[in-house]
């Protein structure tokens, strides 16, 4: 299929594949291309260009000077690029690495903790004191949301579900993560109030498995392997070639 012959200009044919190959080099532009008539367009382009190469050929432009500098500008640049990849396609990182370096940064895989909380909210210091000597008393907690509390939550009694850190103000987050499950804090002002908070569950920090971060554990090892041999191989080459800078 993809060397299925979509037009023939001065004897040299235009695929399929060459299609494919013209909207990878135009990107994201290729959107505007879908469809049968959005391929012929392209194939329109393609015709344009093996013209322009007929009459290249026919006016011997491929072998002025000027076009044979650039090309060998082009073959120096194509050159340098093929040699590194090749030198960093060798690169591997071995099963033995890989769990090496899993067993020696096991804080590099933890998973943060969350925790689950409600709380009430009020405009007073005065009336968290007042809500919470109540809920030490044997109020609900969730019923003492449902009728004091400015926030939409009090609908859920009070509760925000399951965070992490980073996701509420830095003042409300302290107290959440230090509470333990069941108790009831001290009254906690942030921008928004006064806030009385009960944590009703907690996640403790994991740690994910080796399988589950092993193809992104590989990919950042081979980053780092070839850094490495890249910056030898260069270290390597300056002591073997004359270098002058000026």
């Amino acid at each position: 299929m993809q060397n299925q012959v979509l037009a023939i200009v001065a004897g040299r044919e235009i695929t399929r594949q060459d299609v494919e190959e013209l909207k990878m080099q135009i990107g994201p532009q290729a959107a505007n291309f879908q469809g049968p008539e959005g391929e012929s367009r392209l194939v329109d382009e393609l015709i344009h260009q093996e013209l322009f190469y007929a009459e290249a050929l026919n006016q011997k432009l491929d072998q002025s000077p000027a076009f044979l500098e650039e090309v060998e500008r082009e073959k120096a640049n194509l050159l340098k690029r093929f040699a590194i990849r090749n030198l960093l396609d060798a690169v591997e990182v071995s099963e033995e690495e890989l769990q090496a370096f899993y067993n020696e940064n096991p804080k590099a895989f933890e998973t943060e903790g969350g925790v689950r909380a409600r709380h009430i909210l009020v405009p007073s210091l005065e009336s968290a004191e007042e809500i919470a000597a109540s809920i030490k008393n044997g109020q609900d907690f969730a019923d003492a949301a449902k009728a004091h509390s400015m926030c939409p939550s009090k609908e859920q009694g009070g509760d925000l579900g399951k965070f992490g850190k980073g996701q509420m103000v830095p003042e409300f987050e302290e107290a959440a993560f230090t509470l333990a499950i069941g108790e009831l804090s001290a009254p906690v002002q942030t921008q928004f109030g006064y806030h009385l908070i009960e944590v009703t569950e907690r996640d403790e920090v994991g740690r994910m498995s080796l399988e589950e971060v092993r193809d992104d554990l590989h990919r950042e090892l081979v980053m780092r392997k070839q850094s490495s041999v890249y910056m030898n191989h260069v270290n390597a080459l300056k002591a073997s070639y004359p270098i002058e800078r000026k």
